[in-house]
């Protein structure tokens, strides 16, 4: 099964960082994919994700509204988009990276 590795983050981080992760969730579901959200709430950084399991990806979502450093994706096909994107987008943005329409990110070139 495809992995995809995914990080919500709100600027408040109560409803919309855990809203983001479960309709990230769920469309993966649907589309057969493994998705694995770390989440950036007011409680702090949850399921923390690993090196293993960021290299396992074929891919990274990030749907923030706040900054995440995102170095630790280098070399990865990485779509950075807003936490309401995020949320109402699940579905596209998963199946971007399963088509392969993705660029991949170069933490140099920031």
């Amino acid at each position: 099964m495809k992995k995809i590795v995914c990080v919500t983050a709100c600027p408040t981080g109560i409803a919309h960082t855990y809203m983001a992760a479960e309709m990230l969730e769920n469309a993966g579901k649907s589309l057969g994919v493994n998705i694995m959200c770390e989440t950036h709430g007011a409680i702090g950084v949850e399921n923390k994700l690993t090196e293993k399991n960021i290299s396992e990806s074929i891919g990274v979502i990030i749907a923030s509204d706040i900054y995440i450093d995102k170095k630790r994706f280098h070399g990865k096909p990485l779509i950075n988009v807003s936490i309401q994107k995020g949320i109402q987008e699940a579905y596209p943005l998963i199946q971007s990276l399963l088509d392969g329409h993705v660029k991949i990110y170069n933490h140099q070139e920031e």
